[in-house]
């Protein structure tokens, strides 16, 4: 496993628009001149944007990738003699060819619009010797801030001296900060611990102020009680609340369909942890593609881990990108694959509700309560008590096959970045890129079998998408019950009567 900073960098982010009808075209900049910006669509949602195709399978001399001008997305072309050739990020609505001539129009257009400030709450939590974990202070003054207390300090902090944590609060997401000061204190038993943190309507704009709450909470260790900055910031940031105070913040002047797409549109860029992608691929390895298909479906995944647990909060997030469908009208009637990233005793009741969820947490009581996840992930032991999924743990030869797909895919990624210098492509985008087509083959079969005369799903059906006729029947069985899909499975399975 490769050693990583949990530090995320402060990024901006702002999206590149359509080109305006009522304007002339603008000159085509080079192709070096290319945004290197990322806007797939959030884990868990299935609004249709388009098919990638051909990343990992196209054996042809071109690579075809069609969806919302808006995006940008990393594709591997494929050389003549169908090898793989070097990734390299396109706009989409774009032919990519092998001819590096490709034209950009409408980049050379910034757009004005980004998201808005939508900080809900901002508050610091502090451990004392006597009452515990305990919110000291918090705008505004009267949100219910019940158990952040416990999802910002998390269990076994103070065994390290720093760390950040992701969580969720009823319909907000938040980002804490935390850090362990020694003190020549009595009182305080010779520790000073604290958190601060933010609430937002979304993930999505959590990781701009990282810099900001971790050199916040080192100002509260230093001199407890200076609120200031704090009040300064949230009074700047803080967002316009619905008229009823339950609701989502007006980030985007009208909820159309439009700007609500808008405003999801960086939901897969959590953070821009470096390396994020990376430690995952390779902290799991081939393992990855078994939570690949307890991913996709959509069964409750709850990862345990000492802390510090924000490189594990990443791993939620790394999860969650592995279930994404681009294909119109697939999974509307499934579960959400919803992100709740660290967790503690008190979401208990929040999780019984829980039909599909990825979570994190410290605390080891929780692989106790089996009724409240399918699959439990003790650092790389992947395991289940569900006996109707155990064989899902074996990995099969499509599997490694798969593996061995993605990791070459990678290699040529870095080779291009090292090499070439080639910034305009990342591991990021080839990641999510990877399994969404997978995830678009295996749907967009299936919806042909169901649309054919004879909707019979045959061995060359499963191969055709990538998967083992044999290693992978009771994934495909659960697959058709998840999501509804109405064919016959002719596949024997010589392992049963």
């Amino acid at each position: 496993m490769v050693k990583q900073s949990d530090r995320a960098p402060l990024l901006d982010w702002e999206e590149i628009p359509p080109p305006d009808p009522n304007q002339p075209p603008p000159s085509a900049p080079r192709e070096d001149d290319a945004l290197p910006e990322k806007t797939l669509q959030p884990p868990g949602r299935h609004t249709a944007t388009g098919t990638a195709a051909g990343t990992g399978w196209s054996s042809g001399t071109t690579t075809a990738i069609t969806c919302s001008p808006k995006r940008n997305v990393t594709a591997v072309v494929a050389r003549g003699d169908g090898s793989p050739g070097r990734p390299r990020t396109v706009l989409c609505g774009q032919t990519l060819g092998t001819d590096r001539s490709v034209l950009f129009p409408g980049l050379s257009v910034r757009d004005q619009w980004e998201e808005k400030d939508q900080i809900v709450a901002v508050f610091v939590v502090t451990f004392d010797t006597r009452s515990g974990n305990m919110v000291e202070w918090c705008l505004p003054h009267d949100i219910n801030l019940d158990g952040v207390e416990f999802k910002s300090m998390a269990s076994g902090s103070h065994r390290i001296t720093s760390d950040f944590i992701y969580f969720r609060k009823g319909s907000y997401f938040g980002l804490a900060c935390f850090a362990n000061m020694p003190v020549e204190s009595e009182l305080e038993r010779g520790a000073r611990m604290k958190s601060v943190g933010i609430l937002c309507p979304s993930y999505t704009l959590l990781y701009r102020y990282m810099h900001f709450l971790e050199n916040q909470v080192r100002h509260q260790l230093q001199c407890p009680g200076q609120y200031s900055p704090l009040e300064a910031f949230y009074e700047d940031k803080r967002a316009i609340l619905s008229p009823a105070g339950n609701g989502l913040v007006a980030a985007c002047p009208t909820w159309s369909v439009t700007t609500v797409n808008r405003c999801m549109h960086a939901e897969m860029k959590i953070t821009h942890p470096a390396g994020c992608m990376s430690q995952f691929i390779q902290f799991f390895g081939e393992h990855i593609m078994v939570l690949w298909k307890f991913a996709l479906l959509r069964k409750r995944l709850l990862i345990f881990s000492p802390p510090p647990v924000g490189v594990v909060c990443y791993r939620v997030y790394c999860c969650c990108c592995l279930a994404n469908i681009s294909l119109p009208g697939v999974g509307i009637s499934v579960p959400e694959l919803r992100p709740f990233f660290y967790i503690n005793v008190a979401d208990i009741p929040a999780l019984e509700t829980e039909m599909s969820y990825v979570a994190c947490t410290t605390e080891k009581i929780f692989e106790e309560k089996k009724e409240l996840y399918d699959v439990y992930i003790d650092n790389q032991n992947v395991k289940t008590h569900r006996s109707h999924l155990q064989s899902l743990l074996r990995l099969n030869a499509a599997d490694k096959e798969k593996y061995r797909k993605l990791s070459e895919q990678r290699q040529m990624l870095l080779y291009s970045q090292e090499v070439d210098e080639d910034c305009t492509s990342n591991e990021e985008d080839l990641f999510i890129l990877f399994f969404m087509e997978l995830n678009n083959r295996i749907f967009q079969t299936l919806s042909e079998v169901v649309g054919s005369t004879d909707p019979t799903l045959t061995a060359d059906h499963v191969r055709a998408m990538g998967l083992d006729p044999q290693g992978d029947r009771s994934f495909l069985v659960d697959l058709l019950e998840v999501y509804g899909i109405d064919v016959t499975l002719v596949i024997d399975n010589p392992c049963c009567p």
